[in-house]
């Protein structure tokens, strides 16, 4: 079993993604832009080695107007070495990426020119897998559509458009139950007739059942009638309402006792990959694969809090003492207290006195080596938060550059500036 996030990273440096809007289009530009999002995208692969995450969504942004008539570079011959060097990462690695088209790829659209821009947006995304050199298991994510008044009439045109895909395409393609028009019922009917994995995805399936008695598992396992060997283990999506948001909102964080309930249920099943749909993303990850890990040792917790440790003190400082004690114990591995502990505090609002506290902890890495109008600086910033003349967001962003300018690596990795 692997868990995994979508897309984007939080709080790991060079990994961010850059566009432009059409009128600053040239190749030039577009040369300049692909080449800063690989080196984001090989970033975040190593990133992905070095924390064990091996499932992840890849962006459709990498490559920007990636399948738009106004973009003709042949990227993939292009860049054809920086792909193989990630595609050797992949796989030596035992990584599993994956695509997910956005909402206006419509397979399903009456309209003939939506369509036509569908397929050409799949052919792109299978181009950008194939140039990791990766196999069927690698998928592209795909929902059925719209309902445009007839709901019989839209998944006849799905089922025709997607024989029109190329071979290559199709032997990607997953699809996946959505929030408000095709409930899982109507996937499973779908893929029956033309053969495709199903993913289930739990949350969508809580907002737009197709059966309320049935769980989760039941559900899960009519999926994995689907899924073929040369698919690769069944995937499915996983997600938490965030309850102070619309419905269908992901949380900021997974919550670790509602995603052990969710596990246990799976009945010790390996032979399936977890996608995370949340806001924190690879934090998220992290914290449930360590929930979920046969290797358990605390060293794991250990790494884990250097990250955590001056957010939770900014946020609650009792839950920090509380920690600390846990993380005494060296043959022990607490990991659902160390995490309900970090959640709790991070739920907190924010208290003045603990995070003038936490700042001054942070600046204890520099008092020795900082010069004394980077001190003035930080303690007068200190005295105009304390009387509501600026921001906490002013004190970190202070705080960041000295981390940098220091090169403290220590507190690069820290939760606090991000989180």
């Amino acid at each position: 079993m692997s868990i995994g996030y979508a897309c984007l990273t939080v709080g790991v440096p060079n990994t961010n993604f850059k566009s432009c809007i059409m009128k600053n289009f040239s190749e030039s530009k577009l040369l300049e832009l692909i080449s800063h999002n690989l080196n984001s995208l090989e970033n975040i692969i190593d990133y992905n080695i070095k924390n064990n995450i091996k499932l992840f969504r890849l962006s459709s942004d990498v490559i920007p107007f990636g399948s738009s008539p106004i973009n003709t570079l042949p990227w993939w011959d292009l860049f054809s070495n920086r792909f193989s060097a990630m595609g050797n990462k992949v796989n030596s690695n035992g990584i599993r990426i994956s695509m997910h088209p956005g909402q206006y790829t419509v397979l399903n659209s009456p309209n003939e020119d939506v369509v036509y821009r569908a397929i050409e947006d799949l052919k792109y995304h299978n181009r950008f897998l194939d140039s990791f050199d990766v196999g069927t298991q690698h998928k592209i994510v795909l929902h059925i559509g719209g309902i445009y008044n007839n709901k019989e009439e839209a998944i006849t045109r799905f089922i025709t458009n997607y024989y029109k895909l190329d071979e290559s395409v199709k032997s990607r393609i997953v699809i996946e139950n959505d929030d408000k028009l095709y409930n899982i019922g109507d996937v499973l009917d779908i893929s029956k007739t033309i053969k495709v994995p199903v993913i289930y995805d739990n949350l969508h399936s809580q907002i737009n059942p197709f059966d309320k008695e049935k769980k989760d598992f039941h559900w899960i396992e009519l999926c994995r009638e689907t899924w073929k060997e040369k698919d690769g283990f069944q995937k499915v999506h996983y997600s938490q309402q965030d309850v102070l948001k619309r419905i269908g909102s992901h949380s900021t964080t997974i919550n670790v006792n509602g995603f052990l309930d969710y596990y246990e249920t799976l009945e010790g099943r390996q032979d399936l990959d977890i996608m995370l749909e949340v806001k924190d993303k690879n934090l998220s990850a992290i914290k449930c694969i360590n929930c979920t890990t046969n290797n358990r040792k605390i060293s794991a917790l250990e790494l884990e809090w250097t990250r955590y440790k001056y957010l939770v003190l900014e946020k609650a400082p009792t839950n920090y003492l509380q920690i600390r004690k846990l993380l005494n114990d060296k043959d022990s591995y607490p990991v659902i207290s160390f995490y309900n502990l970090i959640e709790n505090a991070l739920q907190k609002e924010i208290n003045i006195n603990h995070s003038i506290n936490a700042a001054q902890h942070i600046w204890g890495y520099f008092k020795d080596i900082a010069l004394e109008k980077e001190r003035s600086s930080f303690f007068k910033s200190l005295e105009n938060y304390e009387k509501g003349k600026v921001t906490l967001k002013t004190i970190k962003n202070l705080l960041w550059k000295l981390t940098q300018k220091y090169n403290q690596t220590y507190l690069m990795d820290s939760y606090y500036f991000i989180v």
